[in-house]
C-alpha cells in the first residue's frame, strides 16, 4: 500500500539537503529518481551518491524558474524513463536578503530580497508543477507534493516574503489538486507537507549561537513546539513517500504538518 517501487519521481532542489534526503529515502524504496537542480557537477554528484547505494538515478540540469530549460528536461525525462510518476517541489526557502534584523520594520525592508524570495518560492513550484503536472494530466495519473511552512499558518516575524510565499503555495496545491481532479480524474493527486522548524544551512545562524545553545528566537519555537525539539530532516521522508503512495489515493489538496506539533498548540 505504501510503495513507491518503480515510479518515476522528479526531485527539484535534490543537490540541497531537504531533497537529498527524500531522494535517498526514494531510491531506497525502490523508485526511479530524476535529481533536477541548476548545477550539473553537484547533480552528479547527488546521483552517484544514489547509486552507490544501488538506486535507479539520473541528473538532469535545469532551472526551476525557466520554463523552456524544464520542457527540456521532461522531454530527456521522458525518453530515459516514458513516464513521470512522481513530482518533488523542493526547491525553495528563504534568503538572508528577504530576512528582517530584529530592530527592522516592514518600511525596512529589502525590496528586491522579497521578488527574489517570492518568485524562487512560488514560480519555483508552479512552473515544473506546469511543465511536468502536463505529462501527468496526459498520463492520467501523477502525485505532486509541495512544500509549505509553519508560516503559512500564522506570522512569524522577520520573514514577510518567504511567508507570503508559503501562504500561496499553500494555496495553489489546494487550487491545483481541484482542478485536475476535476479535469483529469482522480489519478493525478496534489498535496503539500508544512515542515516545522528543523536546523539547516539557512536558518542555523538564526536559530543557533556559535556554541550551539539556543537563539532567543529558537527559545520562542521551543515554547510552542509540544516535542520541545527541532525535527531531523529526515522525520519528513515518510510523510511525502506516504502522500505519493497509493496509501494515499484519496487525499489531495491536504497540507499536512510535520512540526513536532508546533501547528497545534497555542502556548498555553
Amino acid at each position: 500500500m505504501f510503495s513507491i517501487k518503480d515510479k518515476v519521481a522528479i526531485i527539484t532542489g535534490a543537490s540541497g539537503v531537504l531533497g537529498g534526503s527524500l531522494a535517498k529515502s526514494f531510491v531506497e524504496a525502490g523508485a526511479k529518481v530524476v535529481a533536477l537542480g541548476r548545477n550539473q557537477e553537484t547533480l552528479d554528484a547527488r546521483v552517484k551518491e544514489l547509486t552507490d547505494l544501488g538506486g535507479d538515478a539520473f541528473a538532469v540540469e535545469a532551472s526551476v524558474m525557466d520554463i523552456k530549460s524544464l520542457e527540456n528536461a521532461s522531454k530527456k525525462i521522458i525518453e530515459k524513463y516514458g513516464k513521470i510518476d512522481i513530482l518533488l517541489n523542493i526547491a525553495g526557502g528563504n534568503i538572508p536578503t528577504a530576512t528582517l534584523s530584529p530592530d527592522q520594520s516592514f518600511f525596512d525592508m529589502n525590496i528586491e530580497g522579497w521578488d527574489e524570495v517570492t518568485n524562487l518560492n512560488i514560480n519555483g513550484t508552479v512552473y515544473p508543477s506546469f511543465v511536468f503536472g502536463k505529462v501527468m494530466a496526459e498520463q492520467g495519473s501523477g502525485s505532486i507534493v509541495n512544500i509549505s511552512s509553519m508560516a503559512a499558518y500564522s506570522a512569524i516575524t522577520r520573514v514577510a516574503g518567504y511567508s507570503a510565499a508559503k501562504s500561496a503555495i499553500t494555496n495553489f496545491t489546494q487550487w491545483l489538486a481541484s482542478d485536475l481532479a476535476l479535469k483529469f480524474g482522480d489519478k493525478i493527486r496534489v498535496n503539500a507537507v508544512a515542515p516545522g522548524f528543523f536546523i539547516g544551512d539557512q536558518n542555523r545562524a538564526i536559530l543557533l549561537n556559535p556554541d550551539g545553545s539556543l537563539t532567543d528566537r529558537s527559545k520562542k519555537v521551543m515554547a510552542k513546539t509540544p516535542m520541545q525539539r527541532f525535527g531531523e530532516v529526515e522525520e519528513l521522508n515518510g510523510a511525502v513517500q506516504f502522500l505519493c503512495s497509493d496509501a494515499a489515493s484519496f487525499i489531495t489538496g491536504a497540507l499536512l504538518p510535520v512540526d513536532g506539533g508546533f501547528s497545534a498548540f497555542s502556548g498555553v
